[in-house]
């Protein structure tokens, strides 16, 4: 009779110490890479988002087609969208970051939108009166009165992003998701439930660390809750 094997790898178990220990680095290097594709995928998102929410919110004609694009875009498979940018961006990081934008852009114009709608008017008109212009009006008083909305669509589209980036191990840039997918192939277990977990851990410490943000930004909120 075979005796069974020592470790827990040799188990293929699904807990495995010896996993974390043995594969430090490359689990060091796929979340470095899986923040480095959602920070950067949705910062960009937001540079675009806020001229365009902004230049729906000034022109009503622009409202319409800017929110039907974002939300065409946001309807698309995401293996459809890789295969549609993969002649521009070719296999690279890049192909990944411009789909995640394209995906983050409905989400951050649509609240960022919202919240700019939900300035009262007569705070407008009290700004306008007291001699501020059109861009002093937007960055001292229409962006800081919508921060809550656009905050609020901001942690979504970051948690989105979290997991979108592991269909980027399709072109193998996917952070996590390489780990995931390598591991799925190979039934190796823990390597699939330790990414996953970390996945699910990386989108709850941005969730909860944006949260910090609003919460710093629009002490106002606070102020009315208590």
């Amino acid at each position: 009779m075979t005796a069974p094997p020592d470790d827990c790898l040799a188990r293929n178990e699904w807990i495995c110490g010896e996993y974390l220990s043995t594969r430090r680095q490359i689990i060091v290097d796929a979340v470095l890479q899986h923040l480095e594709l959602t920070a950067l995928s949705v910062l960009i998102a937001l540079v675009i988002a806020v001229p365009l929410a902004v230049a729906a919110r000034r022109w009503a004609l622009a409202a319409g087609p800017v929110l039907a694009l974002t939300t065409i875009l946001y309807t698309i498979p995401s293996l459809a969208m890789f295969s549609l940018l993969l002649p521009v961006y070719g296999l690279s990081a890049s192909l990944v970051v411009a789909g995640l934008v394209l995906y983050s852009l409905t989400l951050l114009v649509r609240n960022i939108l919202a919240g700019l709608r939900a300035v009262p008017e007569d705070t407008r008109q009290a700004a306008r009166g007291m001699g501020y212009g059109p861009i002093r009006l937007l960055l001292t008083v229409e962006l800081p009165l919508a921060l809550p909305a656009a905050m609020a669509g901001l942690r979504i589209a970051t948690v989105s992003a979290v997991s979108l980036v592991t269909v980027g191990a399709i072109v193998g840039f996917g952070g996590l998701g390489n780990l995931i997918y390598t591991g799925m192939n190979t039934y190796f277990k823990a390597q699939v439930l330790t990414a996953s977990v970390l996945c699910v851990v990386i989108a709850v410490l941005a969730d909860v660390l944006l949260l910090g943000v609003q919460r710093v930004l629009t002490p106002w909120t606070r102020a009315v809750r208590s």
